[in-house]
């Protein structure tokens, strides 16, 4: 009596996770304890019929100011082009470029004592101390000099790689503090798609697949392939980060457009 009971209550208790576990999908691929099937736990997005992808671009980042200065100009603006090394903001740097001056002219005398000195020495009219005092002291104002540079340099904000202004975080004549955001740039002629897809499929994906990205925005499906897996997987979501891109160029896809990828996986996985 006490057998029967607990195989009543086993099947009474593997009919409740089924229903518990069958509105998470509808694929049904694990095996059931006496026959059946049970739904595949993977989230929706990870289903192989909505996996969804975003573009984004290769190389991409936020400039930021690193002296306390008013924007001068701006010489690029938002969705504008530029190429590496272009000057995208100026700022106003009248006080720097001030102290630059005045380093350089006490580098100058500097220099002429240190020579003087040196020359004293040389016929004993000058002890070694004055000469190695004055020496230091050239020293420290050719520093000085570097170190101002350095500053006056920082002056107007240049290029780091081609690309366009994606956001535009201040304006012309705005006061700004070491560290405030400026721009945001993107480089848009190496677009990059990037997607979550099950660890399973690792059994056979691999670089080079082709797949198809159709996109939201255009309605089109453009031909791409993977270049990247992830390193690590998820161990909640059983996920795995896929990296992949275009054929070729397409003129009208941005970077932040998303849709969905579709692979062929072969015929008998392992």
């Amino acid at each position: 009596m006490n057998g029967w009971f607990f195989l009543l209550g086993k099947r009474v208790l593997w009919g409740l996770v089924w229903l518990v576990l069958l509105p998470l999908t509808g694929q049904a691929d694990a095996v059931a304890p006496g026959g059946g099937t049970l739904p595949s736990l993977l989230p929706t997005a990870l289903q192989a019929g909505s996996l969804r992808a975003q573009i984004l671009p290769k190389e991409y980042t936020t400039l930021a100011n690193e002296l306390p200065a008013r924007v001068d100009r701006i010489h690029v603006p938002e969705g504008g082009c530029f190429k590496a090394g272009d000057p995208l903001v100026s700022l106003d740097c009248a006080i720097q470029k001030a102290q630059l001056a005045k380093a350089r002219a006490t580098l100058i005398a500097a220099e002429k004592v240190a020579s003087v000195n040196a020359k004293l020495a040389e016929m004993q009219s000058m002890g070694g101390l004055e000469v190695v005092t004055s020496a230091a002291e050239a020293t420290k104002a050719r520093a000085e000099v570097v170190l101002m540079e350095v500053t006056v340099s920082k002056c107007t904000l240049l290029a780091p790689f081609a690309g366009r202004v994606a956001e535009q975080k201040v304006r012309e004549h705005q006061y700004l503090q070491p560290g405030q955001p400026m721009l945001d740039i993107l480089d848009d002629s190496h677009l990059e798609i990037e997607l979550i897809a099950p660890s399973r499929w690792l059994a056979w994906l691999k670089p080079k697949m082709p797949f198809t990205l159709h996109v939201d925005e255009t309605g089109q499906s453009y031909p791409a392939q993977v270049i990247r897996i992830g390193a690590r997987v998820d161990a909640v979501s059983q996920s795995i980060k896929v990296t992949g891109q275009l054929a070729k160029t397409f003129p009208e896809l941005l970077a932040g457009m998303s849709g969905h990828v579709e692979f062929a996986p072969p015929s008998s996985p392992p």
